[in-house]
């Protein structure tokens, strides 16, 4: 039996990655250290599901296909963090996104229902930049960006030669 360690996200267009990767190399340019996000690991998770066995991915993709949303929008509005010792975790802030919270509930609400165990704690919608950052500055504002989510996708988590790498495996499509 396959265990693949898995969440679902929202990928972004590559003009909202690269305005992401700006935002991660200001980060990495006011820091003395840290572990920064790859380009083509910058994403929004929706919900982490762990390690799952074939059995749990396919209720995971069940539930997914069970999703019914319309096409809406996420803007990025801001750089803040997480204090944690040994360096702080770095993110771009979500705007407050009614569509994208209920998306969130639903999804979690679902997938609880499968017996999978979603985080209890409120849902802060965060893109990480970089993770066991230390940096001499403050979170900051910046000029909102961002685009129209089309799709949510169940991600494959693995470490391959050392580097983390994260694939999409199945796509749910707006209904808008």
């Amino acid at each position: 039996m396959i265990s693949l360690r898995l969440f679902v996200a929202i990928n972004f267009n590559d003009e909202t990655r690269t305005r992401l990767l700006t935002l991660r190399n200001e980060l990495r340019l006011r820091s003395e250290r840290g572990k920064f996000t790859a380009p083509d690991n910058l994403h929004l998770t929706l919900v982490f599901l762990g390690e799952c066995d074939d059995r749990q991915t396919a209720a995971a993709r069940q539930v997914m296909d069970g999703l019914v949303f319309e096409h809406f929008d996420v803007r990025i509005d801001r750089v803040g963090r997480f204090r944690r010792s040994g360096g702080d975790i770095w993110w771009a802030g979500v705007q407050d996104n009614t569509v994208l919270s209920n998306l969130y509930h639903t999804l979690s609400s679902a997938l609880a229902a499968e017996g999978f165990a979603v985080e209890k704690r409120e849902y802060s919608p965060h893109i990480t930049l970089g993770r066991e950052v230390v940096a001499d500055c403050l979170p900051w504002r910046i000029e909102p960006f961002g685009e129209t989510i089309h799709s949510v996708d169940l991600m494959r988590s693995e470490r391959i030669q050392g580097k983390l790498i994260y694939t999409p495996i199945y796509r749910r499509e707006s209904k808008g």
